[in-house]
C-alpha cells in the first residue's frame, strides 16, 4: 500500500500496523526512522494521518527542542525521588544538556486518539539514562506540536493516562 508522504509501506500481520521504509527525519536531528501507522486501515479520515505525517516529515529540530524543559522536569522529578540515593545516577545540570542522556526511538507511531479531540498523534518511545525501566515518551499532536512528555505509558495525552479531563493540554504531569 502506498501512503502519501511515506511511500510504500509494509503491513505487520500480527499487529496490523504499517511500517515505512527508513526515512531521514529533521525533527530527530536527521535520524533515520521507520514511521509506524496504527489503526490506519480502519480509519475513515485518512487525510488526518496524511497531514500529521506531512507535519512530522517537515518539522524542524526546534519542534523537538520544545520538549526540552518538560523532559528536564521529568529528570528532576526522578532525581529528587531516587537520585540522591544512587551514586551512579546521572547528574544533569541544565535542560539543554538533557539530550546527551536521551536515546531517541527510531519508530514513531502515528495513531488516532480514541477519546477527547480524536486527533492524530505521533508517539516516540525513547530510552533515557535516568529511568531505564520506564524510559521516556514524547508525543506530538498533529506530528509537530509537543503534547505529552513523561515515562512511557502508551497514552497519547496525560488526560487519557490519568482519566482526568482537567489534564487536557498538560504536557508534563509532575511525578508525585
Amino acid at each position: 500500500m502506498n501512503v502519501p508522504g511515506l511511500g510504500e509501506v509494509t503491513k505487520d500481520q500480527r499487529f496490523e500496523w504499517h511500517y515505512s521504509e527508513p526515512l531521514t527525519l529533521s525533527i530527530f536531528n536527521g535520524m533515520d526512522c521507520r514511521v509506524v501507522l496504527e489503526g490506519y486501515d480502519d480509519d475513515s479520515e485518512k487525510e488526518d494521518f496524511h497531514l500529521a505525517i506531512a507535519n512530522l516529515l517537515s518539522a524542524p529540530p526546534s519542534a523537538l527542542k520544545a520538549a526540552e524543559r518538560f523532559i528536564y522536569q521529568y529528570y528532576l522529578d526522578i532525581f529528587n525521588y531516587y537520585g540522591e540515593l544512587e551514586d551512579a545516577f546521572p547528574r544533569i545540570e541544565t535542560a539543554a544538556s538533557i539530550w546527551s542522556h536521551v536515546q531517541l526511538g527510531d519508530e514513531p507511531i502515528v495513531s488516532r486518539r480514541h477519546d477527547g479531540d480524536r486527533g492524530i498523534y505521533v508517539s516516540l518511545e525513547c530510552n533515557c539514562d535516568w529511568e531505564p525501566e520506564h524510559g521516556l515518551q514524547i508525543v506530538f499532536r498533529n506530528g509537530n506540536e509537543i503534547s505529552k512528555v513523561g515515562p512511557y505509558d502508551g497514552h497519547l495525552t496525560n488526560s487519557d493516562a490519568f482519566d482526568d479531563a482537567t489534564l487536557e493540554g498538560v504536557v508534563y504531569r509532575p511525578i508525585a
